[in-house]
């Protein structure tokens, strides 16, 4: 899986790296503000995101607003800040997890498995809702294991 990070934070930035790596996922670009996390997006088209909130140029909320407008993938956002209208806007924005710093390994890993799993979700509703074949909108993601199933049956209770 590519990842993109964006964190205005050197030493932040490196360590996610790190863990990112440990975990053998790849990253394939780094952004030190949100324009450059919006342009790394759309010309390296990473799988998921880690976006800070708090970064120079446009902020981490409005950099995955622009990302997701684009070409949805999974957004984590990692912030200092866990006021409750941060933490809404978020979500209205439509990341898929919020994790306060500082986080461990043991915290990060958790959040990218569930924002995976969310969004492969939200895929496969959407596929189902279009009426094209859900089974397929996971196909291969083992975050996304059983996703199909549950897709269909929301749609079908619709």
């Amino acid at each position: 899986m590519r990842v993109l990070i964006g964190e205005d934070e050197t030493l932040i930035r490196l360590d996610l790296r790190q863990m990112l790596e440990r975990a053998q996922l790849e990253v394939c670009a780094e952004a030190r503000d949100g324009i450059q996390a919006v342009e790394l997006a759309r010309s390296e088209k990473p799988d998921l995101a880690i976006l800070d909130v708090k970064m120079p140029g446009l902020d981490g909320l409005e950099a995955a607003r622009r990302i997701l407008a684009e070409r949805p993938i999974p957004v984590v956002i990692v912030s200092a800040y866990t006021e409750r209208a941060l933490v809404e806007r978020a979500a209205d924005v439509g990341v898929f997890g919020y994790l306060a710093k500082p986080f461990r390994e043991e915290d990060l890993l958790p959040a990218i498995a569930t924002a995976r799993a969310r969004f492969a979700e939200l895929t496969a509703v959407r596929r189902c809702a279009r009426g094209t074949e859900v089974d397929r909108a996971c196909e291969g993601d083992p975050d996304a294991e059983g996703v199909a199933d549950r897709g269909c049956g929301v749609c079908a209770a619709a």
